[in-house]
């Protein structure tokens, strides 16, 4: 928002006077009332797309981002944004005050999925100028601003600048790639160092049943456990504060040979398979935990 300037001449009155200004003639700063706030959050959430609202039956970010004591006026950094799922959620309810940084993985990390085009990976070399233009397309003068860098290569000027970092749905390729040149590692440091001293780390991620193999749960289905999760992030340094249900989903129960991407919204088994299509949609989304953090 553009600052307001007090005319010079009345700086001038001001300075030269001895006396105080008349109560009419003071300027008040009006702060927005907690019924204003709670409107223009719940704004952020009912001005989405049909399409994007079909899904909050199985996303809950009112209810998530609430947890996660999201708040108008906050630096929140988002790890993976994509097309903007919850980003176009976020710049309005951070409000014109607040601050969206997109992370995406690092450049390195693409070829090691084997599926993605030459095309694809070349264009992954500046997601940080069109991820943060496409961003722009989607704000308006009530949104957040909005920035990007890939991990890794985090900018010092933003250490410390964040009040919360979100991991929806962003860890398990991170945990899957691990061993070859630990992303996951890399991730939480720059998520340790971007935020500020009391800053929330919130997750959300396709839940394994803690039974299943860890070879089988290793973030290349879909899954992870909740025990893995909370042990990667305290051994980062952060402190595990809560989790909550509000996205478990018990119908999820995955088979052996079973990926999170048969399930909605990708049901990438069954489009040839409308039987197997309308069982998968009957689940529904993945079964997923949510778990909030915070940095000591």
């Amino acid at each position: 928002m553009l600052k307001f300037f007090i005319p010079f001449m009345a700086l001038i009155l001001v300075a030269c006077s001895q006396e105080a200004a008349p109560p009419a003639q003071q300027e008040t700063t009006v702060e927005p009332s907690t019924a204003a706030v709670a409107k223009a959050a719940t704004d952020a959430f009912s001005a989405q797309p049909e399409d994007i609202q079909a899904r909050y039956i199985y996303r809950h970010p009112k209810e998530t981002l609430a947890f996660f004591e999201i708040k108008p006026g906050m630096t929140v950094a988002e790890a993976l944004p994509g097309g903007g799922w919850y980003s176009k959620i976020l710049l309005n309810h951070l409000g014109a005050s607040g601050k969206l940084i997109g992370v995406d993985y690092a450049l390195d990390m693409f070829p090691r999925f084997g599926f993605f085009s030459a095309e694809y990976l070349e264009a992954k070399k500046t997601w940080t100028a069109t991820w943060t233009a496409d961003a722009n397309s989607w704000r308006n003068d009530s949104s957040a601003q909005v920035s990007a860098f890939v991990f890794g290569s985090m900018p010092k000027s933003t250490q410390g600048a964040a009040d919360a970092f979100l991991f929806i749905r962003a860890l398990h390729n991170l945990n899957r790639f691990e061993k070859d040149a630990g992303y996951l590692t890399t991730a939480l440091k720059d998520a340790y160092e971007i935020l500020k001293p009391g800053g929330i780390v919130g997750v959300v991620q396709h839940m394994s049943p803690e039974d299943k193999s860890d070879d089988w749960a290793d973030g290349s289905k879909g899954y992870l456990k909740k025990s893995l999760v909370i042990k990667k992030f305290e051994e980062a340094g952060f402190k595990y504060v809560d989790s909550t249900d509000i996205n478990n989903n018990p119908k999820d129960q995955p088979g052996a040979d079973d990926t999170v991407w048969r399930l909605p919204p990708s049901l990438s088994t069954s489009r040839d398979n409308p039987e197997l299509k309308e069982q998968l949609v009957e689940i529904g989304e993945s079964n997923r935990m949510t778990l909030k953090f915070r940095k000591p």
